[in-house]
This record gives C-alpha cells, sequence and structure tokens, in this order.
C-alpha cells in the first residue's frame, strides 16, 4: 500500500495537483483518504522526501518541493557518484549537449535571442573575480541552452554547466590573480560562437563549441591544485563525487541557482 499511495501522490505532484510550495494534507487525512494505518503514510512520505518531492519539518506540516532543476541535479549527481565517473567523462558530455543546443539555436533562435547571448558573452569578458567570473560564465551557457528553445536540453546544460563551473572555482584557489582561468581568455571563442549562430553557420559553430569545451577541460586539468590531486585521483573521480555530496542535494546552493 506505502508504493501505491507513493506512486500516487508523485504522479499528482508531478502533474501539479499538487503545487510546489503546497501543504500535504496531515497525516490522519491522508490515512482516511486512503484507508491505511498511519505508519503506512510515514512510510510514504519518508520515500516521497527521500525522492525530493517533499519537505518535512519538524513542528511544521509537510510541504511539496516540485522543483525540476532540483529533481535533475539530484539524479544527475546520483548517476555520477554511483558509476564513479571522472570529470572527463561528465564535462564532456555537456560539450556534447551544449554542440546540439547551438545546432538548435541556429534553427531556432529569434535575432533577440541572439542579441541577449551577444550581451551575455560580453558581461563574462573579464571580471574582477572568481565569483563573478563564475556567475557570468553560467548566464552565457544558461541562455545559449535557453535559445535552443528545447526545454529539457536546456535542463541538463544548466545542470552540467553549474557542476563544471563549480569545479572550475573549486580547483582555481590559489591560482593567478584569484581568476577563474576560462573566463578572459575564452572570450573570443565564446564571441565568435555568438556570430557563428547568427550567421546561421550550424556546422562551424558546432566545431567550434567543441573546441571551446576541450579547452575548458585541459585548462581545469592542469590547474595546479588539479594536478596535485590527480597524483592520488588520476580522473578527479574522488573528488568530483565528494563535490557533488557537499554542493548537491535539497535545499542546496547548486540547486537554488539552478
Amino acid at each position: 500500500m506505502a508504493d501505491q499511495i507513493v506512486e500516487d501522490l508523485r504522479r499528482q505532484i508531478l502533474s501539479g495537483a499538487l503545487a510546489d510550495g503546497a501543504r500535504l494534507p496531515s497525516e490522519r487525512e491522508l490515512a482516511a483518504h486512503y484507508d491505511v494505518s498511519a505508519p503506512t503514510i510515514r512510510e510514504a512520505v519518508r520515500v516521497l522526501t527521500a525522492m525530493g518531492l517533499l519537505k518535512t519539518r519538524n513542528g511544521s506540516r509537510t510541504t511539496v518541493t516540485a522543483d525540476g532543476n532540483t529533481l535533475l541535479a539530484l539524479s544527475i549527481a546520483s548517476v555520477v557518484q554511483f558509476e564513479k565517473m571522472s570529470a572527463g567523462d561528465v564535462l564532456g558530455v555537456l560539450g556534447a549537449l551544449n554542440a546540439y543546443a547551438v545546432e538548435l539555436a541556429v534553427e531556432r533562435a529569434s535575432d533577440e535571442d541572439i542579441a541577449g547571448l551577444r550581451s551575455a558573452a560580453e558581461q563574462a569578458a573579464e571580471r574582477p573575480d572568481v565569483g563573478s567570473s563564475a556567475e557570468a560564465l553560467k548566464h552565457y551557457f544558461v541562455t545559449l541552452s535557453a535559445i535552443s528553445h528545447n526545454p529539457l536540453l536546456a535542463a541538463l546544460c544548466r545542470v552540467i554547466t553549474e557542476i563544471q563551473i563549480g569545479l572550475a572555482v573549486e580547483l582555481s584557489v590559489g591560482g593567478t590573480r584569484g581568476r577563474l582561468r576560462v573566463a578572459g581568455s575564452l572570450h573570443r571563442m565564446r564571441m565568435d560562437i555568438v556570430e557563428l549562430i547568427a550567421q546561421r553557420d550550424a556546422t562551424r559553430a558546432v566545431q567550434l563549441v567543441h573546441d571551446y569545451h576541450r579547452r575548458v577541460i585541459t585548462r581545469i586539468q592542469s590547474s595546479p591544485r588539479a594536478k596535485e590531486i590527480r597524483e592520488t585521483d588520476p580522473g578527479l573521480t574522488a573528488f568530483l563525487s565528494s563535490w557533488l555530496g557537499a554542493n548537491v542535494g535539497l535545499g542546496s546552493a547548486l540547486d537554488k541557482r539552478s
């Protein structure tokens, strides 16, 4: 019965019948509705909370947390950690996703969309510190995926972009003048991607995105701190898993920003 209740409540949450932020009916009301005992309801709520669909707080009613970004981030982090994926494999996936986003943007983006991407590229040119550089880069790539007008692709790109930029920031500690290595130095490539989209040149735009991501991965993995970590963790696998554990979870900073 608990499994059936989980599935029914899950369906209601994902369909919007139980909206994000809504209070779940009380344990007594749910038990009466499903004609089951209170422990069965508590088990169903526990499972849905573990899935990231409900949030329980001491002294207050359980609420719905139907946030797609959080669910996706948790799912991706879980797969990466379970499969013990290397940082290079995860970041390589982002390159492929952004290449597809560019291909769709060439076909679907409006002139207004492209102007927004150009503005984002200009804002990411030079920032005074790691934090502002990271936010500007995130904005550029989130905008890039958004103008593909493919919601699933945009969501996947958004989450993995957070991971890539998060790792870059984590590994940049002690870097040159405290700046993010990929921010100012690859500005020209980011601008060229915009111009190729504006020219509706999918072939060259896709190739440039692949080249860009190869450079980013190389720079991330060749940072002084990454080299030090790779002496005992060659693929940065344990490092990536640890970072995900600290930054991806219910109510984490990554989920709030995504």
